[in-house]
């Protein structure tokens, strides 16, 4: 967590920070990458990024919610409860991520469960056999550099994102997040 302060000194303030990095991206970072080979579509799409996900988004997301629960239990919320493993999982299980038709019948129309957005990138682990690396109880949310406590979501052994098809690839290699309702714990023989 970020317990930076600025100390003053002849020249420029100097910033020292006891923990996180985050907060010094724009510093160390050179420039924003731009993609060479943009189509005009992506070149919307990313420009659009931070409206449509902070504001058109969440106003789309609440209409939707209201609506549900308006009408009552969805078919996706009775196939969700039936996926919520029994028992626990605890770092080093050994998992099979479940197949894409099961995962996809667990997601909203924003491509989401519980607020956790399911990748395209993350299909291609459908079927396969994983580690718990750890189970989730904060992160530092990078939009507002806030601490979050969360429930039921998972990070895999050597399962990183490298980027988005809109943004490009990234070096930075952070954990894809899975929630446990896609994971089933695999039992030892």
């Amino acid at each position: 967590m970020f317990t930076g302060m600025i100390k003053k000194n002849r020249r420029t303030p100097v910033v020292v920070i006891d923990g996180c990095q985050l907060p010094c991206i724009q510093k160390f970072s050179v420039i924003a990458s731009n993609h060479p080979s943009l189509s005009t579509y992506a070149a919307f799409k990313r420009f659009m990024a931070v409206p449509w996900n902070y504001y058109v988004k969440n106003w789309l997301k609440k209409i939707y919610y209201h609506s549900v629960r308006f009408r009552g239990v969805s078919s996706q919320q009775s196939s969700v409860k039936a996926l919520i493993p029994e028992n626990s999982l605890k770092e080093g299980d050994k998992v099979r991520v479940r197949i894409k038709e099961e995962i996809i019948n667990t997601l909203d129309p924003f491509g989401e469960l519980k607020g956790c957005s399911f990748l395209p990138d993350m299909f291609q682990y459908c079927g396969t056999e994983q580690h718990v690396f750890k189970t989730m109880q904060y992160f530092l949310d990078e939009r507002d550099y806030k601490r979050k406590k969360t429930r039921g979501l998972i990070l895999l052994e050597n399962i990183f994102c490298n980027g988005t098809p809109v943004f490009g690839p990234c070096d930075r290699s952070c954990f894809l997040f899975w929630r446990e309702e896609w994971l089933e714990k695999v039992e030892k023989i």
